[in-house]
């Protein structure tokens, strides 16, 4: 068993943990969107939140084991980011979930066995943490896993009790902490103690159902829910003081220390606390807007603009000038973009998303920093109310900023005050209407006491006269809105799909006496259809009777892509296994993507016949008939279930005899021949198990034809040759290439050993061994590792040290040492290595004879050569 554990990267954790339970009959899922399904949450906060109605009963699991690893998002904490080491914005959880399937036993088994022999914690440095009550949970860690009685905690209900709510499924919790300091003993173990524990896995039992009145009876199935912090288990294994400093987040931190000209590694703590929420709140802002979030003022928006509004602040502090967020951006999307490829396909929006808002809040925050320097400077004993109103209504400052600003200046604000004030512009606003913020739990309640339930009539009707239910601006109803008002609008009455199963909301306008609102997107919240969209000329005013129509070009595009993802998954049913089922999708005007359970890759032969099938039902003018009845009867006619819908007793059925048959509420064509023609773009993975099509169809195929169409000619243009003649002439140079760098490669090898051979004259001799340390310059690792062994046997019984830094800039360490001094003197080339590279930020291990290792800090290799030295001389006297 290891007495330390294993330097390993974010990535190589992430991956080892999906592969761990993947080789246990897990099922490996994609992340789900940080846009949560459940209305009831804001965002994804936890790792089982997509599992949730599966954990309730409102769904059937389509397997009995599952693991992720899931994007989340909490704000809860959001003043202790960057001042304590683990708490963020976004993180990742990794989770193995079981539906009724293994239990305790099994659950605490796999946790220990993946903590101790797959990551190399030692044993004696993890304390596990038991429910007081839970006396099985404390035998299976005592009498199956052998930990010391002593050292199992027992904890109340607050800490190690799960709930999801007054009543429905709970039960006890296990967690395992990692103890940075065993040198303190067993006695009077405090795991609250955050300098010496750290929670990093923790394991729940769901084994009872709590009813009204508290009491708890057993549930008939039992599930395991678990989740270990990705960036918590980071820390541990590439031992760093903080999770910051790990490679999932210090990349960021260094980018915007070289934008800043700050030294990060000798910074105070506050400059380091400023890099830190930079790091962490890039990487949220990342992937909320990669996962569809824009900012606004209400609800996931404002949470959006809140984040970017304070990495802004902390740039300031750190005297950067200008803007800067999407130069730190591009380190965040570049270490996400392996397992989150959406950042990278997103990459335009994302950094126009960021651009945009941090150019409008620089705009503003100049002129509100010095109305609060000029409130400061009469040395307030605390910020009133109105003050920061003003702040916020005028500048922009949202009163979090403004607590931040004066807790800098050992101040408070008033925040009772500033309700009041708000409360106030409210009542001014709506002049004796209610506030409605659609983000806001129970706010749709409210919402629902004044205005009827949006009627939907867009399956037959794309334009309809309704009338403004409901307008809003920043989350806040209004009378009237003018021309450059960005608007949420409710009608009694639409004509709009609302964004639902994989399909985006429709676009198109209202028009009324001197208005015109442009819709670009419409969402449903509850029972009302949520119009987004900005006024274009004249004022929207509540009561006012609309033409609302739908843009029809951008529906037929829908329309086609949405029909065309059923033929999809006909024909993969039909052409590859009879037991393929979705598992995510997302139709919008340009193109479809479908997500579905597949072992393995398609092969081209396959594509082509799913291809052609398609096209071949689109040529035969297959009629859609449409029919709502009973969800029962539905399942008797064999209709397939949209992934991620929720199904009522009713439900609407798309067939088109003889080719699909699915429970849908989007939009679709009538006839197939209306989709004109169906090309696949890709065919990938995204997760074990689950592969994803891209592809186009309908009106959508001429813009995919005419980007491809020009890419040709400018390559053929390029290398002089025709469009046909472009595959071989790509070989040649692919062969020539390939040529070229095993010649490189062979001479990088012919002079890594020029090279160790005039290291000969600097050995040194200790005994009966020889020693050499040598730094190599640009080596490369298989280079230096070649050179090591060479020097080794030629010195015989000897220890050899070799470091580089070759072109890429990060340390690459070999030690190579003789059997003798692997026996007779204990020394171990992995162990030895392992710890000479932490100095140079890294680790690694390998072999007792022959191992390698790497670091991330050059300029400590000349520190860690000397150290190498100095330990091999006095480790072989």
């Amino acid at each position: 068993m290891p007495d330390s554990p294993q330097f390993l990267s974010g990535s190589d954790i992430r991956q080892t943990f999906l592969d761990f339970y993947a080789q246990r009959q897990h099922q490996m899922l994609p992340s789900a969107s940080l846009v949560p399904e459940d209305p009831t949450v804001l965002l994804t906060i936890a790792g089982m939140l997509p599992f949730k109605p599966i954990f309730l009963g409102q769904r059937q699991p389509e397997f009995d084991r599952a693991t992720t690893s899931q994007k989340c998002i909490r704000t809860n904490d959001i003043e202790n980011v960057g001042r304590t080491a683990r708490h963020h914005t976004f993180f990742e959880m990794l989770g193995n979930f079981s539906f009724g399937d293994y239990f305790k036993e099994q659950a605490i088994a796999w946790a220990w066995e993946l903590s101790t022999r797959v990551f190399g914690l030692p044993p004696e440095r993890l304390v596990p943490s038991v429910f007081t009550e839970d006396d099985e949970a404390f035998a299976i860690w005592r009498d199956k896993i052998g930990v010391p009685a002593h050292r199992i905690q027992r904890m109340g209900e607050e800490d190690n009790f799960w709930t999801s709510g007054p009543t429905g499924p709970c039960g006890p919790c296990s967690e395992i902490y990692y103890d940075f300091h065993p040198e303190k003993g067993d006695k009077n173990i405090d795991l609250e103690d955050d300098t010496r524990f750290i929670e990093f896995y923790n394991l729940v039992f769901m084994q009872y159902n709590r009813d009204a009145e508290g009491n708890l009876t057993p549930l008939q199935k039992k599930n395991i829910d678990t989740g270990m912090g990705l960036e918590r288990m980071a820390q541990i294994l590439q031992q760093v003081p903080n999770n910051y400093e790990t490679d999932l987040i210090f990349p960021i931190i260094k980018t915007a220390a070289k934008i800043a000209g700050v030294d990060y590694a000798k910074s105070d703590e506050k400059t380091k606390t400023s890099f830190k929420v930079i790091g962490d709140h890039v990487r949220a802002v990342v992937h909320m807007i990669a996962d569809g979030i824009t900012a606004s003022n209400v609800g996931r928006g404002y949470i959006l603009r809140r984040l970017i509004r304070r990495v802004v602040r902390h740039g300031r502090l750190l005297g950067i000038e200008g803007e800067f967020i999407c130069q730190v951006a591009e380190s965040a999307i570049a270490l996400s973009e392996v397992a989150y490829p959406n950042v990278r396909q997103r990459e335009g929006v994302i950094k126009a998303e960021l651009q945009r808002e941090e150019s409008q809040f620089l705009k503003t925050l100049e002129r509100g920093e010095k109305l609060l320097a000029e409130i400061l400077a009469k040395k307030p004993k605390q910020i009133s109310g109105e003050d920061a109103f003003t702040l916020y209504d005028t500048y922009g400052f949202p009163l979090e900023l403004t607590q931040e600003i004066a807790e800098e200046q050992g101040l408070t604000v008033d925040a009772a005050g500033f309700e009041a004030e708000m409360e106030a512009q409210r009542r001014r606003a709506r002049d004796a209407h209610e506030t409605i913020d659609l983000t806001v739990q129970g706010s749709i309640d409210k919402l629902a006491e004044h205005i009827h339930a949006t009627e939907f009539f867009g399956y037959t009707q794309p334009q309809l006269t309704a009338k403004v239910e409901a307008l809003l601006v920043s989350g806040i109803s209004v009378e009237s809105a003018e021309a450059g008002a960005e608007v949420q609008v409710i009608l009694n009455q639409t004509p709009f799909y609302a964004e639902s199963g994989g399909q985006i909301g429709d676009r198109g306008y209202f028009s009324g006496d001197n208005v015109l609102v442009r819709i670009e997107d419409v969402k449903k919240e509850s029972d009302f259809f949520v119009h987004f969209g900005r006024i274009e000329r004249g004022t929207l005013q509540l009561g006012d009777t609309v033409a609302a129509q739908i843009d029809r070009a951008c529906r037929r595009r829908t329309q086609a892509n949405h029909t065309a993802t059923h033929l999809l998954q006909a024909a993969l049913k039909k052409i590859v296994d009879s037991a393929i089922s979705q598992a995510g999708s997302l139709v919008s005007f340009d193109r479809l993507r479908f997500d579905f359970n597949c072992p393995r890759a398609l092969t081209s032969q396959e594509l082509a016949q799913v291809e052609e099938q398609i096209n071949t039902w689109i040529s035969e003018a297959h009629i859609a008939e449409v029919a709502v009845m009973p969800i029962a009867e539905a399942k008797a006619k064999g209709a397939t279930a949209m992934f991620g819908e929720k199904y009522g007793d009713e439900v609407r059925v798309i067939d088109f005899p003889g080719v699909s048959m699915e429970l849908c509420g989007g939009t679709h064509v009538s006839n197939t021949a209306e989709i004109g023609v169906f090309k696949i773009i890709s065919e990938a993975g995204v997760a074990s198990g689950i592969r994803r099509i891209e592809a186009v169809a309908g009106p959508a195929i001429l813009d995919y034809l005419n980007v491809r169409d020009k890419v040709v000619k400018e390559l053929s243009d390029r290398f002089k040759v025709k469009p046909e003649e472009l595959p071989e002439r790509v070989t040649n140079l692919q062969t020539e290439l390939k040529a070229t760098q095993k010649q490189l490669e062979a001479a990088k090898q012919e002079l890594a050993l020029a090279k160790s051979d005039q290291l000969l004259n600097e050995v040194e001799s200790v005994g009966e061994f020889k020693v050499l340390v040598a730094d190599m310059g640009e080596v490369d690792p298989d280079a230096l590792k070649t050179a090591a062994e060479r020097l080794q046997h030629k010195l015989g019984e000897s220890a050899v040290v070799l470091g580089s830094v070759p072109a890429e800039g990060k340390v690459s360490l070999v030690a190579a040492f003789s059997p003798k001094v692997n026996k007779e003197k204990k020394l171990q080339a992995g162990k030895f290595i392992g710890g000479i590279a932490k100095i140079c930020g890294g680790g690694g291990g390998g072999r007792p004879n022959l191992a390698q290792a790497g670091g991330r800090d050059a300029s400590k290799l000349g520190e860690a050569l000397a150290s190498a030295k100095q330990q091999l001389v006095d480790g072989l006297k």
